[in-house]
């Protein structure tokens, strides 16, 4: 059994689809014409399971409802198979037994090693995240080469049972190996494209199939890309909202002002206040934060505003300022 979760992720699908195929082909049954015919209805069905389970929308249905919910959906119209005992192409993905005795018997299924998952940080730019990109990254990584000689490979156990005298029988394992072309690791320079979603989160992980550490005699392990957010000389994220400072005169503090900036994808937000800005005071404006990953609408801006108070004032504008302020002074020291 394969004995994977119903929250499994693509990759895992697809890990456990190649194992079944592999072992449900047609071509593996050693038996009867009609055995080979259910065998070939059955290899449809889990290959229509398959189809099924890496279609994100109709994947939701089935982990919320089952099988019954695809069929209700129209989408599950192979029905049982060939087979009279109501054979579920699904559930040999989550832990169902193996028609014909294949996937190990009652030992359950033998476990094919498996090369370490690589996990490396990719930084990735606020605009990339804001709009989606395709970005290539280049990397070394181990591949599996032939080599001179010979080696023991495939190695198993195997359970031998053998008389000993009349009625009397002993079992004892003993390691099977083939004899193989010998094979090395080398480092060589690979490229692949990530794909930014418009959104992604800090700390999101993109999954590489059988793109990390290969093993000889195994499968290669999975590279897995985890999402950070470069730092921007404007923008602060925070989830799905950005934050970021404004500097506007003293003036503008005191009488008002428009001002308007540019956005991670050059539209113009304006920015506007009638009365008096405080320094540090913060405005909200909605709707022009993050795109919300994999939902819509976006998150929110927050506009710090700061005062650039000017570095000298004259004799003459001292003046000024005590007369437009001096009254009001005055008032408030009376009050």
């Amino acid at each position: 059994m394969l004995h994977i979760p119903k929250s499994a992720d693509d990759n895992q699908i697809k890990r456990a689809y190649r194992k079944l195929a592999l072992k449900m082909h047609p071509d593996k049954v050693q038996g009867s014409e009609e055995e080979k015919k259910e065998a070939a209805a059955k290899f449809a069905e889990i290959s229509h399971a398959y189809e099924v389970l890496s279609d994100s929308e109709k994947r939701k249905v089935y982990d919320r409802f089952g099988e019954e919910g695809l069929k209700q959906m129209g989408q599950n119209g192979g029905g049982g198979g060939g087979g009279g005992g109501g054979f579920d192409p699904f559930s040999q993905f989550f832990g169902g037994g193996f028609p014909f005795g294949w996937g190990g018997g009652g030992d359950g299924e033998e476990q094919t090693p498996r090369g370490h998952d690589v996990v490396v940080e990719i930084e990735v730019p606020l605009k990339d995240l804001y709009l989606g990109a395709h970005i290539p990254v280049t990397r070394d990584k181990n591949v599996i080469k032939p080599a001179s000689g010979t080696r023991k490979c495939n190695c198993k156990q195997k359970v031998v049972t053998q008389q000993v005298g009349p009625g009397m029988y002993q079992q004892y394992t003993t390691r099977v190996c083939e004899d193989c072309p010998n094979l090395k690791y080398e480092r060589v320079a690979d490229q692949l494209t990530v794909n930014i979603d418009p959104g992604m989160p800090d700390g999101h992980q993109i999954s590489f199939f059988e793109e990390g550490e290969p093993l000889i005699d195994g499968e290669p392990g999975d590279l897995i890309m985890v999402v950070v957010t470069q730092p921007h000389f404007v923008f602060h994220r925070e989830k799905d909202d950005l934050h970021m400072e404004y500097t506007i005169s003293l003036l503008d503090a005191l009488v008002g002002f428009e001002k308007e900036f540019v956005h991670l994808d050059e539209h113009k937000v304006k920015l506007q206040s009638s009365g008096v800005t405080r320094p540090g005071q913060v405005e909200k404006i909605e709707g022009e934060g993050m795109p919300r990953f994999e939902r819509p609408g976006k998150g929110d801006l927050y506009v710090k505003y700061m005062i650039a108070f000017p570095k000298s004032v004259s004799e003459a504008e001292k003046q000024q300022l005590h007369l437009m302020f001096g009254k009001a002074e005055w008032q408030h020291d009376e009050l």
